[in-house]
């Protein structure tokens, strides 16, 4: 009897056993097993050659991949022997800034650092150079080119979309291409809000020529008797090589430097850096002492400009409406965009958008629009190191009539 009951017991043992095994199997969480199987990758291939400044061809079709939804400015998820790259996929080495990949359709696909050696940056080769001047890739011991593996999957659809339309604009430096002495320096009257009539304007240079736009920039400077600027991109030594150089052709600003009414501050284009700050708090203190009318320019009058001058305008109480008008006049002078187009919207949401987030401190994502620019850019400017006694001067300086 004992036997039989032992044996009954060890029959219900083997039985739990099974069921938990069963129910283990059938219970196990979906994440669980879908994060042991990876998801195939779109394209599989390998590389046909590593060009002269160590782009690596790929035998994967640029055709094959815009046929299943792959567009330009998608950022593609690449891996190169199982190193993971995220990559936007454009058409010209261009459409990224210098150092960084892209993924090029250039009727095959190139894999490239632009300005660049992806090659020996990722460790697949390393270029020896000859006494002829001829070259030869060598490769890791014991690997060749045709051991190298990429994998392409979609990383993120239209990620670097913007970004793609705002590197496929183009402009001339020719005045015979645009329609005014106005429009070719992009010199402009900020007039929004309580500034005063004829107190603030921007330009491209009035000294710098290296965009042949110094002498006109330079003559419609005189014709509105500005009497200080703001040169956000040289400093001291740049403006008097410029004013020394054969040809140049800007009198005015050279008069206006030798008496002391040009602050030069040789500022970069991060504008969250703090030698941007410390320079842009000592040219807002230039202002709040100096008599108008005003200028802000760096080089093109389109980056620091931009930012100089959308915070000033919004200090001064322009509407978010009239700020991201003023900064997009610009695009519209230099490469006839036009509002309301596909690259309209790019330039403005990756650019003034962003501006205007970073003078009012808020995230990426916060809707821009309802923010009180005035009390955000006031912020901003105490911020960086006026005193209320500079930014009450500042203001009525802006305020006045000319």
């Amino acid at each position: 009897m004992k036997r039989i009951e032992r044996s009954l017991i060890a029959l219900l043992l083997i039985a739990s056993i099974i069921f938990s095994f069963a129910s283990c199997a059938t219970k196990a969480p979906a994440a669980e097993v879908a994060s042991v199987v990876e998801a195939a990758p779109d394209f599989v291939g390998g590389v046909t050659e590593i060009q002269k400044y160590g782009n690596i061809a790929v035998d994967i079709s640029p055709e094959d991949m815009k046929a299943i939804g792959y567009e330009y400015g998608d950022v593609l998820a690449v891996t190169v022997n199982g190193k993971s790259f995220d990559i936007p996929f454009c058409t010209n080495y261009s459409d990224v800034d210098t150092g960084a990949l892209v993924a090029r359709d250039a009727g095959n696909l190139i894999i490239a650092i632009n300005m660049g050696d992806f090659a020996t940056a990722n460790g697949l080769a390393v270029k020896e150079k000859y006494d002829d001047g001829s070259y030869a890739w060598i490769y890791p011991e014991g690997t060749t080119m045709e051991d190298i593996v990429v994998e392409i999957s979609m990383g993120e659809k239209g990620g670097y979309k913007d970004q793609y339309l705002i590197h496929q604009l183009e402009r001339t430096n020719e005045r015979a291409d645009y329609k005014s002495d106005v429009v070719f320096a992009n010199f402009r009257n900020i007039e929004y809000g309580e500034i005063g009539d004829n107190a603030l304007y921007r330009s491209s240079s009035p000294v710098n020529n290296e965009l042949n736009r110094a002498s006109y920039a330079d003559a419609l400077a005189a014709m509105c008797y500005i009497q200080s600027v703001m040169n956000l991109a040289d400093n001291n030594a740049g403006i008097e090589a410029y004013i020394a150089a054969d040809g140049f052709d800007s009198p005015y600003y050279a008069h206006l430097y030798d008496s002391n009414k040009v602050v030069a501050l040789n500022l970069g284009v991060d504008f969250s850096a703090p030698e941007f700050k410390k320079g842009l708090a000592e040219g807002l203190r230039f202002f709040a002492e100096k008599k108008g009318p005003y200028l802000v320019h760096c080089n093109e009058g389109k980056d620091r400009a931009g930012f100089v001058s959308a915070l000033l305008a919004s200090f001064m109480g322009a509407s978010f409406d009239e700020v991201v008008a003023d900064y997009m006049k610009t695009y519209e002078n230099y490469y006839k965009i036009e509002a309301g187009s596909e690259q309209y919207e790019a330039v403005k949401n990756s650019n003034i958008v962003s501006i205007l987030r970073t003078i009012a401190g808020v995230d990426k994502d916060a809707d821009i629009a309802s923010v009180d620019l005035a009390a955000a850019a006031t912020a901003y400017i105490k911020g960086i190191g006026l005193s209320d006694a500079e930014i009450a001067a500042l203001k009525e300086n802006l305020s006045a009539n000319y």
